[in-house]
């Protein structure tokens, strides 16, 4: 199995979410992938905002190694889900999809805690550092479940 998070320029939200389903991955030693991906090439090579990675650091998990990349066609190849965070990427990805079977690949993150709803993980990177607790909040109930609907297939 294989999981991509993707937001928009690949620094704060997918690579949070990368990071947490990565540790529950572990944690529960489950045969999975995960990697993160953006959409605009604002941050092409970058870590992570030193915010999310201080957060997420509060909870045992290191993504200092990551690097920001830029979404591409074959991430629908590679990738059996793919996780958006919010209303424009969920439309970048679609306008992208080369057909039904890349579609049927990408879901809102957090329609896995309020299923249909498609709300959005807030982008934490234009304000102060409380936002980055609560989208890890989100994604981390979010990845939750999908580490739940994996343990059982």
């Amino acid at each position: 199995m294989k999981i991509l998070m993707v937001c928009l320029g690949n620094i704060c939200r997918s690579p949070m979410a990368e990071g947490i389903m990565k540790n529950k991955v572990e944690k529960h030693d489950l045969d999975v992938e995960v990697d993160s991906a953006g959409f605009e090439a604002f941050h092409e090579g970058n870590r992570p905002d030193r915010r999310g990675m201080a957060t997420l650091k509060k909870y045992g998990i290191d993504i200092s190694n990551q690097r920001s990349r830029l979404f591409n066609l074959n991430d629908f190849n590679t990738f059996d889900h793919i996780y958006v965070m919010d209303g424009m990427n969920h439309a970048d990805v679609m306008s992208v999809a080369r057909n039904e079977d890349d579609k049927k690949k990408v879901n809102f993150i957090l329609n896995k805690i309020f299923p249909g709803e498609n709300r959005h993980v807030p982008d934490p990177y234009y304000g102060s550092g409380d936002g980055f607790e609560r989208v890890y909040e989100m994604l981390d109930k979010a990845c939750d479940v999908i580490v739940n609907e994996l343990k059982t297939k």
